[in-house]
């Protein structure tokens, strides 16, 4: 075969891979609108059902049509334990708004011995929720803590905040958007 040839063949190749890509390209930019679970923004949050403390279950899609914060945490984490007044206040300045707080301990890597003292330690008034096998931690693919996601009244997670203490004012803002 001369170059001429094989020049001609693989720019034909070429034009019918590009009109493939154009044909079947995804041009509404939803071909999922967000739906698959995913601990990103701009994803759904990934569901999970936990125990209180005391017993009681809470599951995360039971919450739709409120605007969620789930904190991942543990008593011995120190940016866990700075951020916890804050979370506390701004919990309760827009908890009558539809603000809900789930805190989840990471009690497969935590004393849950420790959880009662320091849930009376900062006065702290939102569900605690129990992660005793990590399954949890696995969905929200947690490398650190804290790690907090701001999910919106449809279950979307509108921000994630990796790592902290979280300023009050970051939190307000980010309570704010999820509220809107």
């Amino acid at each position: 075969m001369q170059p001429v040839q094989r020049k001609i063949i693989h720019s034909f190749i070429l034009l019918l891979g590009l009109a493939w890509i154009w044909v079947s390209a995804d041009r509404s930019g939803a071909s999922t609108a967000g739906q698959i679970p995913a601990p990103q923004q701009g994803f759904l949050a990934p569901d999970f059902e936990l125990k209180t403390p005391t017993g009681e279950t809470v599951q995360l899609s039971d919450l739709r049509g409120q605007a969620v914060l789930v904190n991942l945490w543990a008593t011995w984490c120190p940016p866990c334990r700075a951020e916890m007044p804050a979370i506390e206040k701004v919990y309760n300045e827009y908890k009558d708004e539809g603000f809900v707080v789930l805190a989840v301990n990471m009690t497969y890597q935590d004393t849950p011995a420790n959880i009662a003292p320091f849930t009376d330690e900062y006065g702290l008034t939102f569900p605690i929720l129990l992660d005793e096998t990590g399954g949890t931690a696995r969905a929200y693919q947690l490398n650190s803590l804290p790690s907090s996601y701001f999910i919106d009244r449809n279950g979307i997670i509108r921000e994630v905040v990796i790592g902290g203490p979280m300023a009050e004012a970051l939190l307000r803002t980010r309570v704010e958007a999820i509220l809107k």
